[in-house]
This record gives structure tokens, sequence and C-alpha cells, in this order.
């Protein structure tokens, strides 16, 4: 089934034209994400198109679809209830699997979830129903996954509410991470805006073999770019490599450019794509694509000379690479596994492995479920004793039941391996771990995308790796992470020494993917009349308020809330895992703000000195407090402030409790658009060595938000506790637009005003 025919008809047929525009214009030649971009402009920038520069000027765009998981769609379609449409302007989802918590086996994990958050499901289904918008029940699948089967189109742009959508670049979607509040202007009808990204080309050649893997590209190029390299730029792959990784492989290469900070990566129209549309059923699709595949693919001139065309290029020898493993507490600590136990030894990370977990949104396809197969059917076959948890997550119905089908889950099952829900679980920390020692040291290794401290189980000890599906398969078998299967054996029971194989499996099942009822409601335009009712007294779900719009003042003695030390993601601003079942009520998640931050002055987290009652406490405690008497407050933070989840309530709590400004060394793209769309001031040290004379005690005034403009500088004055004065500059990136959502107090604020 094609969703949305008409839709796709209309982008292709615009892609045909703008290219045709664009050539008249001598606009090239152009790389593919020039001629997706361009083609989707919003028509008030055709005129001037000429004049964009990469990196510098904000542009905006008509995207085709918007795309929502549970955690964020609540935010997300609390905002656009107040937007007063009666239906939403685009093509729209939301899709159940980030509230399933995992714990015994999809069954039990499944029924519990629906009991549990009948509230949310109700909401957001009467929701979905009224404005037309379609609807993923739980266990349907993980979102990314859903709509690499059902909803990515070659040369598409896709909006969604969370930072792994760039996974839809594997079938050369141009497919964006944002937060709510844009999602929400989209589906009203307003224009998207974006800094025009750099584009980064990734060359790759020669030919993966042996235990490499495609997981293995994005680990290594994570090494190289670092978790902020890539911030404000999309990747883009080339190269005769590219075409011989298949479209759920370029998935996963995708998926986890957002750590590395990309907008998006993406992929050409090749033949992997081709074959996975056939098997998913969109065959009618690949005709359309064959008709335009010039304009889904680079001009060969910049092909003949990438380096002209892209602002930097990175090269990598598929035939040489080696499998990685990622971590502890950070997806860019890349080490190939040749020198992995060298490293774990002298890190003195925990040898012993806990727990293995394949799957989430990153590994989750048939492709990854049978190659992690193909070695674990080698241990049951060989009778390896597997003392090891074994954690094993389908990335949708389609998926698993297929699987089920050709028996690859039976293998999974035999060495003692779980099947969890179709659903995000642990990867975004909804996981009911058993852990007999949690306060000891321990490791455990997945195949997911991000492996910040706590993030999976909530314990600070547990040091978390990220690997392929068939190396956490392998080394869940050898339970050590200082293991090598390219070249360590395993003993069998007779005592025997066992080298596995190299992974093997079909990309495509052999069979078909099975047709399923996955749980799927269509939009409609039959219940516009319908009211949505959230219960006043409800724990989870809260109409939204407007927050309040600028004073028209400088910001005058602000005491600092906290100044954070190290790495401070959105897990640490605003915690996953059990926080998760608060998504819709922003006064009571606003109780985890900056919980997990790390206080510069004490090292300690979610405590921090209130100047009202001179004692230290939680972070919500003393912003509220600060709030109840009339004052707002400042943040201050180092690099990449921000990075991680596209979870916007990370910019909605502070604002919520009256922090007024976020003050940084840099900011994560998303983020910073998350602030400024909630009418906060996102700013960054000119030196940022200013950061250190940031004291505990200080109180803060940022002056010139009279003359607020784009390009100029504002001023902080540092007042000390010792009665000392310093003054210090400010910068930031806020165009005319942005600024009028200052002005409005958000951007919702200023989109109610303009109606």
């Amino acid at each position: 089934m094609i969703h949305d025919l008409d839709t796709i008809k209309r982008a292709y047929a615009t892609i045909k034209e703008r290219i045709a525009f664009l050539s008249a214009h001598d606009v090239g030649p152009l790389t593919l994400t020039e001629k997706i971009l361009f083609s989707h402009l919003h028509d008030s920038e055709l005129a001037d198109v000429k004049n964009i520069v990469r990196g510098k000027t904000y542009v905006t765009f008509s995207p085709d679809r918007v795309a929502m998981q549970d955690a964020t769609a609540q935010m997300a379609l609390l905002q656009f209830m107040n937007a007063g449409k009666k239906s939403v302007a685009v093509p729209s989802s939301v899709h159940c699997d980030h509230l399933i918590v995992a714990h015994s086996g999809e069954k039990n994990d499944l029924q519990y979830a629906q009991q549990h958050n009948a509230e949310v499901y109700d909401f957001l289904q009467s929701v979905s129903k009224k404005y037309g918008i379609g609807f993923w029940k739980p266990g349907s699948g993980i979102i990314h996954q859903i709509i690499l089967e059902n909803y990515a189109f070659p040369g598409g742009l896709l909006i969604g509410t969370d930072s792994h959508t760039v996974n839809g670049g594997g079938l050369g979607l141009v497919a964006i991470g944002v937060g709510g509040s844009d999602a929400s202007d989209v589906m009203a009808g307003m224009p998207w805006e974006l800094k025009m990204p750099k584009i980064i080309g990734v060359k790759l050649t020669g030919t993966l073999s042996s235990w490499a893997s495609p997981k293995d590209v994005i680990l290594k190029l994570a090494g190289i770019l670092t978790v902020k390299g890539a911030t404000n730029s999309i990747i883009e792959y080339f190269g005769e490599g590219a075409e011989r990784i298949s479209c759920t492989g370029k998935a996963t290469i995708c998926n986890m450019g957002a750590e590395v900070g990309a907008t998006t990566s993406l992929f050409a129209y090749d033949n992997s794509m081709r074959d996975y549309l056939h098997y998913t059923h969109r065959s009618e699709l690949v005709a359309m694509a064959d008709s335009i595949s010039d304009c889904l693919r680079p001009d060969d001139e910049v092909l003949a000379e990438p380096e002209k065309f892209y602002d930097s290029i990175i090269e990598i020898n598929l035939s040489e690479l080696e499998p990685y493993i990622n971590g502890p507490f950070s997806p860019d600590v890349a080490t190939p596994i040749s020198e992995f136990t060298q490293r774990a030894v002298a890190e003195k990370w925990p040898l012993d492995l806990k727990v293995g977990l394949i799957g989430s949104c990153t590994n989750s396809s048939y492709e990854d479920l049978s190659k992690a197969a193909s070695i674990a059917k080698q241990a049951a076959e060989n009778q390896i004793d597997v003392t090891t948890q074994f954690l094993i997550t389908p990335g949708s119905v389609m998926v698993k039941d297929t699987a089920q089908r050709d028996g690859i889950l039976d293998d999974f099952r035999a060495i003692g391996g779980v099947v969890l829900a179709n659903a995000c679980g642990p990867c975004i920390g909804q996981w009911k771990r058993e852990n007999e020692n949690p306060d000891e040291k321990n490791s455990i290794i997945t195949s997911f995308n991000r492996n910040f401290a706590k993030r999976n189980d909530g314990n600070p000890n547990t040091f978390s790796f990220v690997a392929s599906p068939e190396i956490v398969t392998a080394l869940t078998i050898a339970g050590r992470i200082n293991f090598n299967p390219m070249v360590d054996t395993i003993t069998t029971k007779q005592g025997t020494q066992l080298l596995l194989k190299a992974p093997s499996g079909d990309i495509i099942p052999q069979k078909g993917f099975k047709k399923v009822d996955a749980g799927f409601v269509p939009p409609s335009s039959l219940y516009q009349n319908e009211e949505v009712v959230i219960n006043p007294q409800s724990e989870r779900l809260q109409r939204l308020e407007p927050f309040a719009p600028w004073n028209g003042n400088d910001i005058e003695n602000a005491p600092l809330l906290l100044k954070a030390q190290g790495k401070c993601t959105t897990d640490h601003i605003s915690m996953a895992g059990p926080w998760l079942r608060f998504r819709g009520h922003l006064e009571n998640i606003s109780k985890n703000l900056l919980m997990g931050a790390v206080n510069a002055f004490t090292n300690e987290t979610n405590s921090v000195y209130n100047v009202l009652t001179k004692t230290y406490q939680e972070v919500s405690t003393v912003a509220k407090t600060y709030k109840e008497n009339g004052l707002q407050s400042v943040v201050i933070a180092e690099e990449n402030y921000g990075e991680g989840s596209s979870r916007e309530h990370a910019a909605m709590q502070p604002r919520f409790l009256g922090v007024c400004a976020v003050i940084v060394k840099s900011f994560a793209r998303i983020h910073e658009t998350n602030l400024k769309k909630q009418g906060m001031l996102a700013l960054t040290f000119v030196n940022p060595l200013d950061y250190d004379k940031i004291q505990e005690k200080d109180t803060f005034s940022i002056l010139g938000l009279r003359d607020f403009a784009p390009n100029k500088t504002l001023h902080l004055v540092i007042h000390h506790e010792c009665g000392e004065t310093e003054q210090i500059q400010l910068a930031h990136t806020y165009n005319e637009i942005q600024i009028a959502w200052f002005r409005a107090g958000s951007a919702l604020n200023l989109m109610a005003q303009n109606m």
C-alpha cells in the first residue's frame, strides 16, 4: 500500500519543475541534498535562491509530511490544538512506541502498557481522529521503522518529533528531527524554517566483508566527527561503496547521524531502494522514482569533482573497515574491535557482560535480525551455554511476524533470548531492569544509538557500549566485552573451541514480507466536530497556557540557577525513562528539570544553591521558588548543550519555571531551535573562556534587548556576591522572525496573533 500517493505525485512533479527552474537560472551543478531541499523551498524563497548561503542563510521549506512518536506527540498536539485549525495541512501520523516498558517480554509488556497508558493513548487517538492524523497503535512498531516501511520515498522532505527521524535517509528521504513546535507549525500550514545546512560528503569505496556491517560505517564516522562535528550539516553519502549497502543498512547509517549532530544524512536512489520498495508493497512508487531518477542523485559534475561541491570530504574504504565498539558513556568513543580488549583492560572497564540487547530504531530490520540469528544458531548447534541476558526488539509487526515465520526468533529463543515488544524500550530508558547489584559497575552492549550515562537503565554504574547486532550477539554468547569473534574462540560443552563463522543472512526475506494488521487507524475528515476531552485532574495530561510575552525591558539581576559542567544532553535536562509518563503534563514533568546535570561548583547532580533560602535544593525547587518570587533565572553550560533527543520538553520546562536565558559555549541544533520557539534567549559566549568567570552566587543582567537584532551582540553584566561586576559579550543566531518569537513569548503566541 502506498500512503498519500497524491502527495508523492505532487512532490515529484515539483522536483522536476524546480530542477529545471534552477538549471535555467544557472544554479548548479547540484548535490542530492540541494536538489531535494531546493525542490521543497517555500514559494516565497524562489526569487532569491541564488543568494542562499550554506551555514548562514535561514530558509523556509514546505515539508511533505510530519511524523510524531507518542512521547513527543503529546506536547506537539497540545500546541496544535491551540492553533484553531480544523485539520492538519499536511499528511501526519502518530506512532505509539516510546511508552512501552520492557520487562518480561512482548505479551506482558504490551498488555501492561495498554493499561498503564490508556489515558494517553486515548488522547492521542482522539486528537488524531479529530484532526485527520494517521494513528499507529501500541505494538505496531518503532516510528522510524514504520516510516521506512510505509511513508519514506526518495526525494521527499519529512520532519519528525524525534531526533532519529533521520533514519529515513536510507530510502533517499530528507528526514529531519524537530521539536513539537516546528511540527505543530507545519501541521497548521505554516512554512518550516531551517538554516541552510552545510554538506559533508562521505565517499564510500570498496565492499563490506567478514564481520564488518553498515553499523560500523557510522561508528567509525562518529569517532572521526565526534558528537558535534556535523552540527548544522547534512551528511551525503556517495561512491560505489554506497551502492553496495542495502537499504536498511543505509537507514542504520543515517539513523546514527544524529549522534554526530547532523541535521540529517542521505543516500542517493539506487537498486537497493528499488528492491526495498518492491518488497514493502510499493512497486508503483518505484516506477515513479525511476521516471525522475536523475533528480534523485547528485549531478555528474559533483561526483566527478566532489571537493568542489561539498564543504568537506571524508573517505571510508569499506574493504578495510573492521567492526567497531563505541563507548562507554558517549557514542563517539570509537574503538576498532582489534584494539578493544587492550583499551578495555587499560581503562578498567567491567569485562563481564551482563546484558546484550539488539534492535531499536537503529538496527531492528529483517536484515539485522537475520544476520544476528546466524550467530545465535551457531551457539545453539554447538551446545554453548549462554548465561548473559539477551533481549531482542523487532522494529515492527511486519518484521517480527516475518522473522517468526522464518524461524529467526526461535534461533534467539534457543539460546535464552527474550523477544520484547516492537517498541523503543531500553533504548529510550523504558527498561525495568532486574539488576541484583545496581551499585556495582557493570557492562552492557547494545545495537542502539546512544549510550549516555543512565540512558538505558537509569544506573550511573552501567557502562553501555554500542556495536552491530552481529557483534552484540557474539559478545553476548561469549559473556564478556573483551571478546573478538574474528579471532577468539568459545568453549563448547564438549570442551572444544569454536571460532564463530562470519554472520550471514537475508537482506530481504526469501518468501517476502508477511502482510499483517499493524494496528493502523487511517486519517479521516469525518470527525472534525468531535471534542477532545482532557481531565483537569489528570497527572499525565494538561492543557497548555500561553507563555507571557517579553515585557519590553532588559533582564536585571537574574540569579544563576545552574552552571552545568561537562556533557549536558537532553537526557540531563529532561530525563526519559519513568519521566516519559509526564510528557503531556508540563507542570509535572518540570519537576525533573536539569536533575541529571552536574553542578560545576559541587560536582553533584540535582543540587543547586538557592540565593533566597541560602540552602542547596533540587533544581526544579529552586527554579520554582525564584519564579514564585518574581525572579527570572539563568542557566550556564558548556559545549554542544542539548545534544541528543529532539524533546522540546528540555526547552519548555525551564521556560515554564522562569528560566529566561541559557548561555553556553555552543548548542546542539535542535535544542537551540526549541529554546527559540519557546521565547527563550539561547545565547553563546563570544569568548568561551568567559564560562570560567561565572561564580555560584552571581546574578546577571542581559542588556541590549530593546535593540535585539540579527548579528548584533548582547551584553551580560555579571554581578558577583562581593559587589564587583564584569561585562562580557554574548552572541546569538536569531533572525527577525525568531526575535519576533521572543517578543511574543513563543512561536505559538506569534502564530495566534497572526491568525
